[in-house]
């Protein structure tokens, strides 16, 4: 493919990424995007990076990288009950290969348009590879998720599976070996993360305070509880773990539903008497929810095990590790 110059770039590649959406005004083009917001409507806004050797490793997939980009940022409109509308892309590139781009958006505009964002503009420049996306959608007014409203005797719940995603990572780091069904398993939970937009909107009838996993269930878990000035018992042996994390890991896996981070499921809190709501609520939508804890008055996350409390220490997952 012939070298590209930055406005060639984006008018192939950017100008149609992403859904269009009839609420755009101004999309790709000019100094800044115009959109509209329905009334009744509040605006959520959230932006995330990724940025080479933090986040991924060099030579990763560019369309892996794409959809990702995207995923982070849904999740965070999940976690609130918000739908997303629309989308800025700040991308930085060693060099102009038209390939690369071609290849990551592809992953970025799928997902896009599965969840009808329209990417109204960014910015494409030249340094070391670096992603960020900036990502607004809507909630109608008053009804938004936050992570402060869980209260003592709720249910402490997640969705989904947890450290499959750590699982992947560590698979392409080295430090991870397993078969070849478990380990593909495990790399398309990190590689292709699965954002749980619909599930979000759904919890605000039901939940009471709700986070994303992006940073392990054992910290995210802690700001939601700090948040809304209460803790929690856990129990380890109620955390839902994958069939591909416990052929890899054995009865290890347990540590890495509680430590792993980039699962990018929902962790929420639910009153007893909606429980049947939200059981209701998992099958329609074909998600799993896990109560796999209960809030209590006294701060703190108590981790219980088979022989009771446990005592549990392990540097949690950071972002600032590096992974190459």
């Amino acid at each position: 493919m012939a070298r590209m110059n930055e406005s060639e770039l984006i008018e192939r590649f950017l100008r149609h990424a992403g859904a269009p959406r009839t609420d755009v005004t101004l999309g790709i083009g000019d100094d800044a995007a115009i959109v509209t917001v329905p009334a009744g409507q509040e605006l959520v806004l959230t932006t995330d990076a990724l940025v080479e050797g933090a986040h991924f490793l060099p030579g990763s997939p560019a369309r892996s990288l794409g959809h990702r980009s995207l995923a982070i940022n849904l999740s965070d409109l999940a976690a609130m009950g918000a739908l997303p509308r629309w989308a800025l892309l700040s991308l930085t590139m060693p060099d102009a290969d038209a390939g690369w781009l071609e290849a990551f958006v592809a992953g970025f505009s799928a997902l896009a348009r599965e969840h009808q964002v329209a990417l109204v503009g960014g910015n494409l420049t030249r340094g070391p590879l670096s992603i960020t996306v900036q990502l607004a959608g809507v909630v109608p007014t008053g009804t938004a998720l936050r992570r402060s409203g869980a209260r003592a005797g709720d249910l402490l719940c997640v969705s989904g599976t947890l450290g499959d995603a750590r699982g992947g990572l560590e698979l392409q780091q080295g430090l991870l070996a397993a078969a070849a069904e478990p380990a593909a398993a495990l790399l398309a939970r990190f590689e292709y993360p699965t954002a749980r937009v619909a599930l979000g909107s759904e919890l605000r009838a039901v939940a009471s305070a709700c986070i994303d996993i992006s940073d392990g269930l054992l910290t995210d878990a802690g700001r939601l509880l700090t948040a809304s000035r209460v803790g929690a018992q856990l129990r380890v042996g109620q955390l839902p773990l994958s069939a591909a994390l416990q052929q890899a890991l054995g009865d290890r896996a347990w540590q890495h539903a509680l430590l792993g981070g980039e699962d990018y499921e929902l962790c929420f809190t639910v009153p007893p008497a909606r429980a049947g709501q939200l059981a209701q609520l998992s099958q329609r939508l074909g998600v799993a929810c896990t109560a796999c804890g209960v809030v209590r008055a006294e701060t703190g996350l108590e981790l219980l095990g088979a022989a009771g409390v446990m005592q549990f220490s392990a540097a949690p997952f950071d972002h600032f590790q590096r992974a190459d």
